[in-house]
């Protein structure tokens, strides 16, 4: 199926892996289109009214892996047309064009990335960088996913890569919106799009610095102290880097327990809070942190939340009574 485009069109993407390769793939789609690409300020899951009103020049905006709360999904096609595709939990969008299995009702299992979105609904051959954003949304993880590990497996054997290259691209590519580097993360994709394969990105000089600074500050977060809530891990933190998601599952993998970690060193008048769990759907704690006026997003088994720095304990202590 082609994607059907007019005038000036601007893709908005996230800023992870799953992000930049959903936004590659669209990009190799819109060769002979106008388009430009945006990601939004590294941290945040909605518009500001200055991106707003910035991103309201265009005729046609497509929207890759990032669920916009539906104010500004809404506000954009005021005078855009608008196109989604992801895979995160998100209610249907009548006014708009929607490729999103999961707000249909679909299982998440079978829609492990939006690269994989993007794919099924272009028709594409399976390649690298569809495998690349499923690899960099589930990580480890993706080994239990019985459709897709095979997948991966038999790709990984047929190009001579080990699955530990394939986590080290996605740590390369996600470490320029872990040090905050946007012009980096808006720069990735045309980079993929004429990129020769795995050697460009494993041997990138700019992105294996970035892991080395990141590497660093991820050792000492881990050693800082954990305290127990109700059953749940939690870690208190604070950093200028955005590594809370990176962290939280480093803390998660392979411990059984429920892990939340707040940073209260990202924004100036909010704390960053993560979740991960091993065995609670997160879907009513994300529909209870949009309720109370939260920004907050997530799948099955994480939640990513924007809170006022007053309204942090309310909502850990809701969120571990929920989990424990």
């Amino acid at each position: 199926m082609s994607l059907d485009v007019h005038g000036r069109t601007l893709l908005v993407h996230h800023w992870d892996t799953d992000g930049i390769c959903s936004a590659r793939l669209l990009f190799e789609e819109l060769r002979d289109v106008s388009a430009e690409n945006r990601t939004l300020r590294i941290g945040n899951y909605f518009l500001t009214e200055e991106e707003l009103v910035d991103f309201s020049g265009y005729d046609s905006i497509i929207i890759a892996d990032m669920v916009l709360p539906v104010e500004n999904v809404l506000r954009l096609a005021e005078g855009s047309e608008v196109t989604i595709f992801d895979h995160h939990i998100q209610p249907p969008i009548e006014s708009v064009i929607q490729h999103n299995p999961i707000a249909m009702g679909a299982e998440p299992d079978d829609h492990p990335s939006a690269s994989w979105v993007v794919s099924e609904f272009l028709g594409r051959e399976i390649d690298l960088y569809t495998l690349l954003g499923m690899v960099g949304d589930r990580e480890h993880r993706i080994k239990e996913n019985e459709r897709f590990w095979p997948i991966i497996s038999e790709f990984c054997l047929e190009y001579g890569m080990a699955f530990d290259d394939m986590l080290r691209m996605v740590e390369l590519l996600d470490s320029n919106y872990k040090t905050g580097d946007k012009r980096a993360v808006e720069m990735a994709p045309r980079l993929l799009l004429e990129s020769g394969g795995p050697s460009d990105i494993l041997e990138n000089r700019e992105w294996n610095r970035n892991v080395e600074l990141l590497e660093e500050e991820m050792d000492r977060l881990l050693n800082l102290p954990s305290e127990d809530m109700l059953g749940v891990t939690v870690k208190r933190i604070t950093t200028q880097y955005n590594i809370i998601s990176a962290l939280t599952r480093k803390l998660a993998w392979g411990s059984g327990r429920s892990v939340m970690v707040v940073n209260t060193g990202f924004f100036e008048d909010s704390d960053q809070l993560y979740v991960r769990s091993p065995d609670r759907d997160m879907r009513a704690l994300i529909e209870r942190a949009v309720g109370l006026g939260f920004k907050a997003g997530g799948k099955k088994d994480v939640m990513g939340a924007i809170v006022p720095k007053e309204e942090t304990e309310g909502l850990l202590k809701e969120a571990s009574e929920y989990l424990g």
